[in-house]
């Protein structure tokens, strides 16, 4: 704040003068704490009690992780030691993860990471972490309705029914494919299911990781029975630098709950059940992995597992080749969940950038009934619909991952910020050993950034590039934090650093 330029208290305004841009009245002015927990008109309704919210965020924590990702990390990378591979992964995510729990247990609002790094580190870095989640949040709904339906032609063919060609796929996966007519559906039918409401929506979702759970359950004790202990020999084929090159691939599996995060305002008591959520979640999903990776292991020798079908491959095996369907169910089931948690997720981050004025403010009405942002749920269904019809799945995986790392590091960050800025902030979770454990989030983040192919790089540029053309043309202007405060926002507490909280 300028020393020859006084600002009234929260007043949210450029000083006469101008303020520098590169300031706290510029383009890292902060959003407001808010860590009042009432519903405002209109606004988002919070229906969600802690097992729903456990439910959404184990719909992105236990997916396509369990049925595949742990067979091609075990016969690539790791071999048996593909355990410890997700025992590094679950520590890593375990560190973003407290991360996450003390900004929703602090800040209980729609938005996840877009809104905490808003409130800790800027506008400006608030924005960009929004504009990247639009984008990769969107894609990851695309890439795992392909992945469901390729199950579901799976299954299809092993009934005897044949369909034409051209639905079967995007161009240039197959001879004859034209579109991926069942990958499409599954994203308007998401998005239909999302636009009922969040109570409603909720239960669908809750169902459905019950029936999931169940059908993992089932496969695990299935082949625990057939386990040979010569197959965990050797237990690190590829030395302990292949575990580790696994728990890069590995990580991708577990960091379903900052979807959770994002329905905060639809929570019941979200300060006191976010935090729990996460962390029961997390460590749901670490048994269930490390159980399945034990299992699977011990019922095929690593060289042996088929990557296409893992699991399918493993029971085939021992002789439980009849449990493939129920493997493909529960395969269809468990990845729906995840694209559920990811769709919800990316509607409540724009439908957060557009209440603060960042985006346009349209996108910021509810359905007057629903009280949910279907002005916001249906473009997202349609575009992650149209991404996963013509696209192939690698290409349509190819948006992902970056981002959702850069979110992690971002967060991480801003606890250790917030930690010294708005100390007097109440807080009813807090991340222990602050600054080591945000720490290791931020290095295992940053280190998964590196090792990803540089047409990731220039493509996350690329989106970031137009994302700053946006923000300079619209958002900075129309921010809600550009305009005058009312006269209750000049007694709010500022924070340490004198800048407008």
């Amino acid at each position: 704040m300028s020393r020859t330029t006084p600002v009234i208290p929260g007043d949210r305004r450029t000083p006469p003068g101008g303020a520098r841009l590169l300031s706290r009245q510029g383009i890292f002015r902060l959003k407001p704490v808010d860590p009042s927990e009432e519903e405002t008109h209109g606004g988002l309704r919070r229906t969600m009690g802690l097992w729903q919210l456990v439910a959404l965020s184990l719909g992105g924590l236990v997916g396509a992780g369990v049925f595949s990702l742990a067979g091609v990390v075990a016969h690539e990378d790791a071999g048996p030691g593909v355990m410890i591979s997700f025992l590094i992964a679950i520590i890593a995510s375990t560190a973003a993860a407290l991360c996450y729990a003390e900004f929703a247990g602090t800040i209980p609002k729609a938005g996840s990471a877009y809104t905490y790094s808003y409130a800790a580190l800027g506008e400006v870095v608030g924005w960009l972490i929004g504009w990247d989640l639009l984008l990769e949040y969107t894609a990851i709904v695309a890439v795992v309705a392909i992945a469901v339906s390729g199950y579901f032609s799976y299954i299809l063919e092993r009934i005897g029914i044949d369909l034409p060609a051209w639905m079967l796929g995007a161009p240039g996966t197959g001879p004859g494919h034209k579109v991926d007519l069942f990958a499409a559906l599954l994203c308007l039918l998401l998005a239909f299911v999302l636009s009922r409401g969040t109570k409603e929506s909720a239960r669908f979702e809750t169902i459905l990781v019950v029936v999931k759970l169940g059908i993992v359950a089932l496969v695990v004790v299935a082949g625990a029975f057939h386990i040979s202990a010569g197959n965990y020999s050797p237990f690190l084929p590829f030395g302990i630098g292949g575990a580790f090159t696994g728990a890069a691939t590995a990580f991708f599996a577990v960091y379903g709950y900052d979807a959770m995060s994002a329905a905060a305002e639809e929570s019941a008591e979200a300060k006191k059940v976010l935090p729990k959520a996460i962390v029961i979640s997390l460590a749901i999903a670490a048994v269930v992995y490390l159980l399945v990776c034990v299992v699977l292991l011990g019922m095929q020798d690593y060289r042996e597992i088929d990557t296409q079908s893992p699991f399918s491959s493993a029971l085939g095996a021992v002789g439980l080749g009849g449990l493939g369907i129920v493997v493909a169910v529960g395969a269809i089931i468990g990845i729906t969940t995840s694209a559920f948690a990811n769709m919800l997720a990316v509607s409540r981050v724009w439908y957060s950038m557009s209440r603060d004025g960042l985006l346009p403010r349209y996108f910021a009405k509810n359905h007057p009934k629903r009280h949910v942002p279907t002005r916001v749920i249906w473009p997202v269904g349609i575009g992650s619909a149209f991404i996963a019809g013509v696209l192939p799945i690698r290409e349509a995986a190819d948006l992902t991952n970056i981002g959702i790392l850069a979110a992690f590091s971002v967060v991480a960050v801003a606890v250790v910020v917030l930690r010294r800025t708005r100390p007097d902030l109440p807080r009813s979770f807090r991340t222990p050993l602050v600054p080591l454990v945000p720490a290791v989030g931020v290095a295992f983040s940053v280190w998964l950034i590196a090792n990803l192919d540089p047409i990731t790089w220039f493509r996350f540029a690329g989106w970031m590039a137009v994302g700053l053309v946006l923000y300079f043309a619209f958002g900075m202007r129309n921010s809600e934090e550009n305009k005058p405060s009312s006269p209750s926002e000049d007694n709010l507490p500022e924070p340490r650093d004198g800048s407008s909280a």
